[in-house]
């Protein structure tokens, strides 16, 4: 039962993820908007390339949709709303969320055309960029908490919130997330403006549709994450605690979906010099702070 409720939510989750993405680009909201291109895409012939490779052409968007559903499988909504309560949860997530760049390859790959190819290889240099920006901030949220698992993290802001604890953090959580998303600006896997939209180029019809949906589901699955870490998940006053979870959420992705739509998009060489250079010194520092704290205070 718990089950099928956390997917019921996912599904919604990423229906509203659809509108806030479409307001943000068109500055129209409209409810029915999703619903209407969902259609038009399954109305469409899901044509073939020439010579793909076939397993990894088929596979990769049903993959990326999985490794999305994977991750939200450990991320608490509410207190015994979680589908399983794993004791390495906070490190589950990281591995689940490793199949993105295998499905991304794969649909690069698969096609056998030149632009996806591109936005294929794109994202493994953006994996090698923002992979230990996300495990060195979890590696300090977990010395907090002094556990692995998700609901005993949560549990864990109840006096402070993580984002007030380890701010230096959240934002290094937040930037490798919105990499791992791939949103703007960077968004250099589909970069339609020159690559005509990279690993989702040669995708039409059914499969589009499926390889959208997993991205959407990939964004709230990561902003559920973001809210656990550093929001207080479920924590609040008044309200149910998966009201609080949900309007965390929204918010979360609505910033995510906002940011990146007013900055240019970085070079992959650049933003591997970012991460390496400066990124990583930032979250060692961060691992530092948090256990000077720990010690201090406990």
């Amino acid at each position: 039962m718990t089950t099928a409720v956390i997917l019921l939510l996912l599904a919604l989750g990423a229906y509203l993820v659809a509108v806030l993405e479409s307001w943000t680009m068109t500055g129209r909201f409209q409810l029915g908007s999703p619903l209407l291109a969902g259609i038009a895409l399954l109305g469409r012939e899901s044509i073939v390339p020439r010579k793909p490779d076939r397993v990894f052409f088929e596979l990769a968007p049903v993959l990326l949709l999985a490794s999305a559903v994977l991750a939200a499988a450990v991320v608490p909504l509410a207190p015994g709303l979680i589908i399983t309560d794993l004791a390495t949860g906070a490190l589950f997530i990281n591995a689940a969320l490793v199949y993105v760049l295998v499905a991304l390859l794969m649909a690069g790959w698969g096609p056998n055309g030149a632009y996806a190819m591109i936005g294929g290889w794109r994202f493994l240099g953006q994996l090698i960029a923002y992979a230990m920006l996300i495990v060195m901030p979890i590696t300090a949220v977990v010395m907090r908490a002094e556990s692995l698992l998700t609901t005993q993290i949560v549990v864990s802001q109840a006096t402070v919130w993580n984002i007030v604890y380890q701010p230096l953090g959240f934002i290094l959580f937040f930037v490798a997330a919105m990499a791992l998303a791939f949103l703007p600006p960077f968004d250099l896997p589909t970069a339609k403006g020159e690559l005509a939209g990279g690993v989702e180029a040669e995708y039409a019809g059914v499969r589009l549709a499926v390889f959208r949906l997993a991205r959407l589901v990939l964004i709230i699955t990561l902003a559920a994450a973001t809210v656990v870490f550093y929001l207080g998940g479920w924590q609040g006053p008044w309200l149910p605690p998966w009201a609080w979870s949900a309007i965390k959420i929204l918010l979360v992705t609505a910033i995510m979906l906002a940011a990146g739509r007013y900055m240019p998009r970085i070079r992959e060489t650049d933003l591997l010099g970012w991460c390496w250079m400066l990124g990583i010194p930032l979250a060692l520092l961060n691992i530092l702070l948090v256990g000077i704290l720990v010690l201090v205070f406990s």
